[in-house]
């Protein structure tokens, strides 16, 4: 026997639902999205200062920023801060200064220390930077730098070929891409996303996305937090972060052998004009926009391994140093150029080795310049 339907009812007969949207848990009115988005500002703000007080930096004596957190901008930021709270002279530059092939306590800084008998100079320098990424790093992380005095390194290794000087219009990676410009000026190897530009122009400005990035370095080997957790699939995500930042040791791959006992040859680089280079022109803006926060600045040209230069090089690159000297002088920029240290002393095209910092402290505290600009506040 056949049921009977059980009549449905006319959809057309519904009433409305007196809650549109009512599968949302929660709406909220313009008010509450205002008071929302006030207190994510407030933490995105407050969650990097807290950091600040339960891990502890230690920059004490010659300290540098370790070379695990060389892309750890936001723990440059903060090293600035405390050195230039506590009044210190800055040595600013690329590996050169901050001492590639050398123990923290044998960079140039150490030597300047040491024989002025005072801890008046700290390492503010990052391995692997370039002049691009240099003047980005001191425009957005290097903001405490103000009214100082500066010491500043121009290392002519990166206008001495195309490819240092980031003109080549073939893709390649380069160091510290996060720096440099990211919509202008063009830089024609630099080939990124628009997408991707964006995202890095907008965490520049966030101090909660900054600090997400130094978690992401000094405790996750470099990579976010899925990836870590597939390389690590036992470990305890939150164990990883043991509040024990990296000691500010030598690169792991650097030997500190001479250049001749390591089997580099000489080579003959074509070097590229000062007036087309697009490196020394951001080199030109670093010292800009650190004069105009009221920074004394010195500028230390070299000393670069002309022992390796062979035939033409070797005078275009005397030439170039020349030309950087006028520049300099014609903007009445303290500074100079020491010379060529010993071949021995050097690992490679422009790192020396430890005892080729000493001889270089001393030749910079040798110079009148150099000595003026130290007796001058």
């Amino acid at each position: 026997m056949q049921k009977p339907a059980i009549p449905q009812e006319d959809a057309t007969n519904a009433e409305p639902s007196e809650f549109p949207f009512g599968s949302n848990d929660v709406r909220l009115s313009p008010r509450e999205w205002l008071v929302a988005g006030i207190v994510l500002l407030a933490l995105s703000w407050l969650v990097p200062v807290f950091w600040e007080r339960i891990e502890p930096l230690r920059a004490g004596a010659d300290y540098r920023i370790p070379y695990p957190l060389g892309n750890d901008y936001w723990t440059y930021q903060r090293y600035c801060g405390e050195a230039c709270g506590e009044e210190k002279t800055l040595v600013l530059g690329d590996s050169v200064i901050w001492g590639h092939y050398v123990r923290n306590d044998e960079t140039l800084s150490h030597y300047l220390n040491e024989l002025i008998g005072e801890a008046r100079f700290a390492n503010v320098a990052v391995d692997g930077i370039h002049p691009a990424a240099l003047s980005g790093l001191v425009a957005r992380y290097g903001r405490a730098i103000s009214d100082r005095d500066v010491i500043l390194h121009a290392n002519l290794l990166w206008m001495s070929s195309e490819r240092h000087d980031l003109q080549v219009t073939k893709e390649f990676a380069f160091n510290h891409p996060a720096l440099v410009p990211q919509l202008f000026p063009r830089i024609p190897c630099y080939k990124v996303s628009l997408e991707e530009r964006i995202g890095i122009v907008v965490g520049r400005e966030l101090p909660l996305l900054r600090w997400a990035d130094h978690l992401r370095i000094a405790y996750y080997d470099g990579t976010d937090l899925p990836m870590w957790t597939i390389e690590h699939p036992c470990a305890n995500p939150a164990g990883a972060i043991t509040l024990e930042l990296p000691s500010p040791d030598p690169s792991p791959e650097a030997t500190a052998e001479p250049w001749t006992a390591r089997g580099i040859p000489p080579y003959n680089p074509p070097w590229v004009p000062l007036e087309t280079s697009f490196q020394w022109g951001q080199f030109q803006r670093t010292i800009e926009t650190l004069r105009r926060r009221g920074n004394r600045v010195f500028v230390v040209v070299g000393p670069f391994n002309e022992h390796m230069l062979t035939g033409e090089s070797l005078e275009i690159y005397q030439k170039r140093k020349q030309e950087a000297a006028a520049w300099l002088r014609e903007n009445r920029i303290p500074h100079a150029v020491p010379p060529a240290l010993p071949s021995r002393l050097y690992a490679d095209a422009s790192h020396p080795l430890a005892e080729g910092y000493r001889m270089l402290a001393g030749q910079l505290l040798e110079e009148e310049s150099f000595v003026r600009f130290l007796e001058t506040q």
